[in-house]
């Protein structure tokens, strides 16, 4: 669904959902008990090394505190854009967001009545200041706001960029409000690790250490009483490890992939236990290295795109935790159904082995005793990786390469390092090809954002790219990318769209083979309220901007 609504209240969000979204009005009350009471317990299985430095600085996104997502109970934004539902943006620390018509300015109404942890008044300074640190800081720009001007405009304040933002309205809402009084004597903010944590958020650090991290709830949270008095953040080694926990019910909220997780989450407690992935505009692609072989040839390729099996992805490595991706254009259905374009509606993957060896055999490919002889005269052959321990992704590279070797007779290997060898291979471009994620948003743009635009690398530090890992160089397509996020109207923005897919469809910058839903555990035991399939007013995800709103929702089981 497009955001079409420029002007945004706490009372216009009431009144477009049942949900009752959670901070929306400065009176709200969560729950129905007078007091917090209780506790959950969160985890990820990143591992001990994640609780060996305590890290509460927002800004550095491989801190302790945004690792695990304990930031979030620390550092509110201003808004929250659900990704999924009826992908509606509720005012948080905002009272109310407005943008002008082709989101090049944003005048933000701070919400009154909020304190700062230290008791200290939240004001439209700090509102001001954090902006300010990020316009002026370019490595804490991590949204790419390009911000140009930020003011105070009576009790407002007024943010200017210098390009259109309707693409990026989640980048700039969700971004953590830090407290001037304690910030500004901070030397280095991209360093920092701010360990003595003041946020507006309903929970204060009560201990650390490399055992897990403790929060206590607020008693004078502007949104209300905190329904959870403690939430407890563990770290496990592994995804066998935190399985464990969640099966025994040692942690009650986490986001892991499960493999048959029915059988090994769900029916282990059917009544309490929940599995939910959240279907966002975001699918898996085989990211392909397009600056050297074999993936620099366009036709291999659509080779390759042609003979991957989606619905063996979706059932072995996905274990169905999303629905097939099905269309040729790599928007995940039903979620992006309005976004696909005319001349592909009903036009779905279709493995055809046949077809590709005639792509191939065309661009003057040949076959020696079944492995596949490139136009040089050389053996084909490529390495996919992915981390080790990442079981769906490791699980996709393997069907991905016995496929393209069964099929078209090229020598796909798997290789499978650690995760910071992984990461920094991407960015170098150290790779051929590897399973990767897509950004989401409220529209598809993201997607091809990902695979597709230039402009990363003209950006590269030290030869080291953010996003277009497969360095794909097209002008028409980052053009179009520039064109749609900067359109005035739906209009422009569809045209613009169309044309990306005709691109994506045609070149093959990327080869999207799965959905990559926003996975999520909890159980019911203690307490209920969690977002669903059926009240999708967030994604479930506790590191996530909106895990506040989820807490925030949440209410003792049974009362």
């Amino acid at each position: 669904m497009r955001l079409r609504k420029y002007f945004i209240t706490a009372t216009t969000i009431a009144a477009l959902s049942a949900v009752a979204l959670t901070g929306c009005s400065s009176d709200h009350k969560s729950g129905t008990s007078t007091a917090s009471s209780g506790s959950l317990t969160v985890a990820k299985p990143d591992g001990a090394a994640i609780l060996a430095t305590q890290i509460n600085n927002p800004f550095i996104t491989t801190g302790s505190g945004m690792s695990l997502g304990y930031d979030r109970m620390i550092y509110e934004p201003l808004a929250i854009v659900n990704p999924v539902g009826k992908n509606e943006t509720t005012p948080w620390l905002a009272s109310k967001v407005e943008w002008n018509s082709d989101y090049t300015q944003l005048t933000v109404t701070p919400r009154k009545g909020v304190k700062w942890s230290d008791g200290k008044p939240f004001t439209a300074d700090d509102i001001v200041f954090t902006y300010n640190l990020i316009k002026n800081t370019p490595a804490l720009d991590l949204g790419g706001l390009k911000l140009t001007e930020v003011k105070k405009d009576g009790d407002n304040v007024v943010l200017n960029f210098s390009e259109s933002k309707f693409v990026k309205q989640g980048d700039v809402l969700q971004v953590s409000i830090v407290p001037e009084h304690q910030w500004k004597t901070i030397a280095d903010p991209t360093k920092d690790a701010v360990k003595d944590a003041v946020g507006t958020g309903p929970y204060t650090i009560k201990s650390f250490s490399s055992q897990g991290v403790v929060l206590k709830s607020r008693t004078n949270y502007w949104g209300g009483t905190v329904p959870v008095a403690t939430l407890n953040y563990l770290e496990y080694n592994d995804n066998t490890g935190l399985l464990r926990a969640l099966q025994s019910g040692e942690t009650d909220w986490a986001q892991i992939f499960i493999t048959d997780y029915q059988k090994n989450y769900v029916d282990k407690d059917p009544k309490h236990n929940v599995f939910w992935g959240a279907n966002v505009l975001s699918p898996d692609m085989i990211v392909v290295n397009t600056t050297k072989a074999p993936f620099n040839n366009v036709a291999f390729r659509k080779a390759v795109n042609m003979v991957v099996d989606r619905k063996a992805h979706a059932e072995q490595a996905r274990s169905n935790a999303g629905p097939e991706l099905k269309s040729v254009t790599g928007i995940p259905q039903p979620t992006g159904d309005q976004y696909i374009a005319p001349d592909y509606k009903g036009q779905n993957f279709s493995i055809d082995v046949d077809g590709a060896k005639k792509v191939l055999t065309d661009a003057g490919y040949t076959w020696k005793s079944g492995a596949l002889i490139d136009p040089s005269g050389k053996p084909v052959s490529f390495t996919l990786q992915d981390p080790q321990g990442w079981n769906d992704y490791v699980t996709g590279i393997q069907l991905a390469a016995t496929q393209i070797k069964t099929t078209l007779g090229a020598d796909a290997k798997v290789a499978t390092p650690d995760a910071d060898t992984w990461f920094a291979n991407m960015a170098s471009g150290n790779f051929d090809a590897a399973l990767h994620w897509t950004g989401s948003g409220s529209n598809p743009w993201h997607i091809y954002d990902d695979v597709m635009n230039s402009s990363y690398l003209d950006q590269a530090a030290d030869g080291k790219v953010s996003d277009n890992f497969g360095r794909y160089k097209n002008p028409d397509a980052t053009a179009l990318l520039k064109e749609y996020a900067q359109a005035s109207d739906d209009g422009a923005r569809t045209a613009a769209l169309n044309k990306l897919q005709k691109i994506f469809v045609d070149d093959v910058p990327a080869i999207a083979i799965g959905t990559h839903p926003q996975l999520a555990q909890y159980d019911t035991r203690k307490f209920v309220g969690w977002p669903s399939e059926s009240d999708q007013y967030a994604t479930a995800d506790p590191t996530q901007p909106s895990a506040v709103q989820v807490l925030m929702k949440l209410k003792p089981a049974g009362k």
